[in-house]
Formats: C-alpha cells, sequence, structure tokens
C-alpha cells in the first residue's frame, strides 16, 4: 500500500510539473545572444537589467530629446522599429549614460543614416554603453568615440552592435583635443560589416575598415565577427586595427573573414603618435613606435572571396605588425583558399614581438624588426580543419600536425570559444582547442530496484 501511494504520488507530482511547463508563462528575460561559429557564448551574455533612471523612447524625435537631455544614471530603452535619422545624429555627452534596445534584440532595433546622416553614435563623455542595435548606412562613422576639451573619454563599451555599410570606418576610436585619450573602452560582441550592397559607396580609395583607434590605451576588442572590408580599386584598413601609439590591447576571440588586410597594430613609420612617460619600448631608443605591447591571442582569419582575391589589392595580410614593439601574437588561426601577400607578417625597425603557437595556411613573412618565434606551423593544409573551404577552422581529430603541439603559456588559458586549455598533455596549434569526445558508454550494469516498506 505504502509503495502504491508512493507510486502515485510520484506520478501526481510529475503531472503537475509536467502540465506548469505548459500553462505558466515563462520568466521575462532578455534573447539570448545570437553569435556565430567560433565567437564564444560564455563571454556573450545579455547585459544585466537597466537600472537608475529609465526613459523609453518610440520615435526619432523622442530618441534626439532623450540623448540630448540625458543625466547621470540614465538608460535609454529604444522601441523596437526602423528609425530613419534623415541627418540626426545623436552625441552621447553625458557621462555613465546606456543607449541600448528595449528588447534586447539587436536586430529589431535599427538606426538608419541612408548616408545622410554623418555621424549616427558619437560618443564624447565617459562610462557610456552602446549596445543592442543594428547602426546602419552612415556617411562617415556609424560610432566615433573621441575627446573633447572636458578631458578624457573612458571605458565606452560597445556590445551586441550590428553594423552594416559605413561609409567609412564601422567604430572610429581617437583624440579630438591634444593631451586627451579615449582609453579603457570594450568593443564585445558585435558583428560589423561591409556588404556588396555597400561597397559601391566607399569613397576616397577604400577608406574603410571596421575598427580603426589612434592614441588609445588599454582597449578590449573580443568575440566579433567582423567581414567584408574591402574593395575592388584601393586597400581597405584593417577588420581591426589599432595605430598612431595605442599601447596595451587585447585582441581575442574575433572571427574576420574576407578583409583585404585582418588584425593590424600599427601602420606608420614615422609620426605623431602618442608616447608615454615610463619608456615602454626602449629597445626603440626614442625612435617612432606606432603600437606598445597588447596580445593578439586566439582569432580566426579567413578569406576565401573571389572578388577580394581579384580586387587591385588582394588579401594583404591576416595580421600585420609594423612598429609594434613588445606585442604578443600567441594561437592564431590564418587561414585562406587563395595565397595572400601575407598570413603574419612584421615591418619597420622598431617592430619588437613574439610570435608563438600560431597556424597559418602560407607564411610568416619578415619584412624588418625583430620577432621572436616559437611553435609555429606554416602552410598548414585545408585537410586540419572541418570545413577549411568555408572558414570553420575547428580543428579535425585527425589533425595531428596541430593537435598537441603548442607550447604552455600563461597569457593564453581559453581558445577562440571560451573553452579552457589545454586538453590533453598539451596546448594545440591555433585559436582552436579540440574537444574531448563526448562520453559514450559501453558497458551498462543493471542494478536492482529496491524500496522500502
Amino acid at each position: 500500500m505504502k509503495k502504491r501511494f508512493l507510486w502515485s504520488l510520484l506520478g501526481s507530482i510529475s503531472l503537475i510539473l509536467i502540465g506548469a511547463a505548459f500553462i505558466l508563462p515563462p520568466m521575462a528575460r532578455q534573447p539570448a545572444l545570437a553569435m556565430p561559429a567560433g565567437v564564444s557564448v560564455s563571454d556573450c551574455v545579455p547585459l544585466p537589467a537597466p537600472s537608475g533612471s529609465i526613459v523609453t523612447v518610440d520615435t526619432v524625435g523622442e530618441l534626439e530629446t532623450a540623448v540630448n537631455t540625458a543625466t547621470p544614471n540614465t538608460t535609454i530603452l529604444i522601441a523596437d522599429g526602423v528609425y530613419q535619422l534623415d541627418g540626426v545624429y545623436l552625441r552621447l555627452a553625458t557621462p555613465n549614460v546606456t543607449l541600448r534596445a528595449a528588447s534586447g534584440n539587436r536586430e529589431a532595433v535599427i538606426l538608419d543614416g541612408n548616408y545622410v546622416t554623418t555621424e549616427i553614435i558619437q560618443v564624447v563623455a565617459s562610462n557610456v554603453t552602446v549596445a543592442d542595435i543594428t547602426l546602419r548606412e552612415a556617411f562617415y562613422h556609424p560610432i566615433h568615440v573621441m575627446t573633447t576639451d572636458a578631458g578624457d573619454t573612458l571605458n565606452t563599451l560597445i556590445y551586441n552592435v550590428h553594423i552594416i555599410d559605413p561609409g567609412e570606418q564601422a567604430i572610429k576610436i581617437n583624440p579630438a583635443v591634444d593631451g586627451t585619450y579615449p582609453d579603457d573602452g570594450v568593443v564585445a560582441c558585435s558583428h560589423l560589416e561591409l556588404t556588396d550592397a555597400g561597397r559601391p559607396f566607399i569613397r576616397n580609395n577604400c577608406y574603410t575598415g571596421g575598427i580603426d583607434a589612434h592614441q588609445a590605451e588599454g582597449w578590449v576588442i573580443r568575440d566579433n565577427l567582423i567581414e567584408g572590408f574591402w574593395c575592388a580599386e584601393g586597400l581597405s584598413e584593417h577588420g581591426i586595427h589599432l595605430w598612431r601609439g595605442c599601447r596595451d590591447t587585447v585582441v581575442e576571440r574575433n572571427v574576420l573573414r574576407d578583409n583585404a588586410r585582418g588584425i593590424g597594430f600599427g601602420l606608420a613609420e614615422s609620426g605623431d603618435g602618442r608616447t608615454y612617460s615610463d619608456n615602454p619600448c626602449p629597445s626603440a631608443s626614442g625612435g617612432y613606435v606606432d603600437h606598445f605591447g597588447g596580445i593578439i591571442r586566439n582569432n580566426f582569419v579567413f578569406a576565401s572571396d573571389g572578388g577580394l582575391f581579384a580586387s587591385d589589392s588582394g588579401f594583404d595580410c591576416g595580421i600585420c605588425l609594423w612598429q609594434a614593439c613588445g606585442a604578443h601574437i600567441f594561437n592564431n588561426t590564418v587561414v585562406s583558399t587563395q595565397a595572400p601577400f601575407s598570413s603574419i607578417e612584421w615591418r619597420f625597425d622598431n617592430t619588437d614581438i613574439e610570435l608563438r603557437n600560431n597556424l597559418v595556411s602560407h607564411n610568416l613573412r619578415d619584412r624588418g624588426g625583430t620577432a621572436v618565434l616559437s611553435h609555429n606551423l606554416q602552410n598548414a593544409p585545408l585537410s586540419l580543419f572541418v570545413d577549411g573551404a568555408n572558414g570553420n577552422l575547428h580543428l579535425l581529430s585527425t589533425a595531428s600536425a596541430a593537435i598537441d603541439q603548442a607550447m604552455v603559456l600563461a597569457e593564453v588559458t581559453d581558445d577562440v570559444d571560451g573553452q579552457p586549455r589545454p586538453f590533453g598533455p598539451a596546448p594545440d596549434l591555433g585559436a582552436d582547442e579540440l574537444d574531448a569526445p563526448p562520453f559514450v558508454p559501453t558497458n551498462w550494469v543493471n542494478l536492482p530496484l529496491v524500496m522500502s516498506e
């Protein structure tokens, strides 16, 4: 009797729980962020719910007014819809302000410049967040982070933003007043793209690119998809580019596809870049340095677009280090289906880098400077990858030339997917650490069910 009552009770509880799953409404929550393969889902969770003063807008006029009258600790929530700006731009000049979609769905809130609005969002105050929205067709830069005579612009967060077809660089970061700097920002979990439809609108000998930063220190650029920055004529800037004296940049777990140049630290051989009183590059003996320190790790860089290869400049370089002093380039995968000029290259006398554990389909090119090389694999065949011809650069279990072939580096504790490494006796070369196979039991033991009276 006790047994029958117990089973009856358990059955009733089960039916109640199953029924509740269909009857009770789900708890309100933000949608999960849609991330492409190779971008870490675990590091791209929705932002916390807003706090402080909250203003909700659903017209361009309301949006413009809310930005212009915002007080510190205000969150401006934009209702779903397409907002035709017609020349209106948003200048975030108040510190501690957040601009984001009310729904958390970046594809549901579109601010359209239609190549009339010059810059859709300008960030000129510290501790500003821009999140969960789509920006398209700015004449210049969809997002421009810069300083003013009020001082530095610090701690900008650009998160879960989709930028489509900018007229110039998608995200521009630079000082606008001498002696002030745009430092310690983050660009994360975003998608920046130049499409075939937008490419004809690029001007000035292909003056475009993904992220372009000047004289900025301490930025983190992670878990983004950046693609399509090239022109039939002229040479685009990089998908991710920091120069003119930038310092201590972290570029990690990004996926870059079909860009004329992938990731760049430095570009100019000389100029008026930012300098630092602590002399972070003594080996340059006071000479010009275009990027100080920093690390480029766990990135996928891929090119296969026939139009890119047929363009005037082709696929120039996957990772490019020019007058870059103290940079570490660790555990990246650079693959192209046709030969680039360089998979990874370093250039100019004051370049002084470490290049370790990288996996490339073509060449490492020495164009001057100093490089310490270790555990890199050149001329890697596409057969090492799940789908090398189409950009899935995760390793196959048969990729013995890369698996367990890397050196342990204190600076590299995870892979492009945010999974810990090493798995096995040593880390794998490149950005992907091969997972353990799923557990499949082979021996079953049947145990009797024992019920107490």
